[in-house]
């Protein structure tokens, strides 16, 4: 049997034997101001790993359902990983909560924790946004939000079978793809989230529909073949790169909507990818 990189230089095995063995996470569990309530945290921190870069990590659930424990299999294992302080967000869910509530409960997050993050041993100058399904949404949203406002900006947003079109113009077809999502349940949860129709065009609910694409951070984008979202995924990949974001995006073959938040291979993705571009410079004092 052969072993991967078997062979490498002893610099690049050192490197391959820091990402292969994570280290160990404490979690902890916190709650914020928001808004319009408090908004439930959930925190990873990495042993032993000095001033790390934060992750805010928005749960799935199509906007009406999941929490933080649903965020806890990709939480962890950015925290371990990158290694970065990771906090999964308990935003606001409709219908009791309805657009604008999620997006603004994540914007107060990440005001937060810029704020807090030396304190809880992070580095608020390297900041990243990433989720999964509706909190791939936020993600978009949120970094559109925060550089509209002038404040708080990511470096990173990592965008993981997200929902991005609630006109449902570029859904994929259920049967032949295999899908574990179809059409009705994404209306569903969109008639929910946003019971006013002109909200399905603001690009705080709806990122493939803005032209103001420009100055956001460098993305990821993660697809699954067998999900009926992809193609608004990678459609939002391409208007990244047409407006100049640094954009990489990949799909995973064989792999269904609610299978790609914890699909290794993702996960090792994400996590080289935060690294790389959450990395402090050389001359940069810790």
């Amino acid at each position: 049997m052969s072993i991967p990189g078997a062979d490498a230089p002893p610099c690049i095995m050192e490197a391959l034997s820091a990402v292969a063995l994570p280290l160990p996470v404490a979690v902890s569990e916190l709650e914020i101001p928001g808004p319009d309530r408090s908004i439930p945290l959930r925190l990873y921190r990495p042993a032993a790993a000095g001033v790390v870069p934060v992750v805010l990590y928005f749960h799935g659930g199509g906007f009406v359902r999941g929490g933080l424990d649903d965020a806890d299999p990709p939480a962890r294992h950015l925290a371990a990983h990158c290694p970065a302080l990771v906090l999964a967000v308990g935003y606001a869910l409709a219908p009791r909560h309805p657009f604008p509530a999620a997006p603004e409960d994540a914007h107060a997050a990440l005001a937060w924790a810029a704020r807090h993050a030396a304190a809880l041993g992070g580095d608020g100058d390297r900041l990243a946004v990433a989720g999964d399904d509706a909190g791939g949404n936020l993600a978009a949203c949120v970094s559109m939000i925060a550089r509209d406002r002038a404040g708080v900006e990511p470096a990173a947003q990592v965008l993981i079978g997200p929902m991005l079109d609630p006109s449902m113009t570029r859904l994929g077809d259920a049967a032949r793809l295999r899908s574990d999502v179809d059409e009705r349940a994404c209306a569903e949860c969109y008639r929910q989230y946003l019971p006013q129709a002109a909200q399905r065009l603001h690009p705080y609910a709806a990122p493939l529909e803005s032209r103001r694409l420009r100055g956001l951070p460098p993305a990821f984008i993660a697809t699954a073949e067998c999900d009926v979202l992809h193609n608004e995924a990678e459609n939002y990949a391409a208007a990244l790169i047409a407006a100049g974001v640094h954009t990489e995006v990949a799909r995973y073959a064989d792999v269904r909507h609610g299978e790609l938040r914890v699909h290794p291979p993702m996960l090792r993705e994400v996590a080289g990818f935060l690294r790389r571009r959450l990395s402090r410079p050389p001359d940069t004092p810790a």
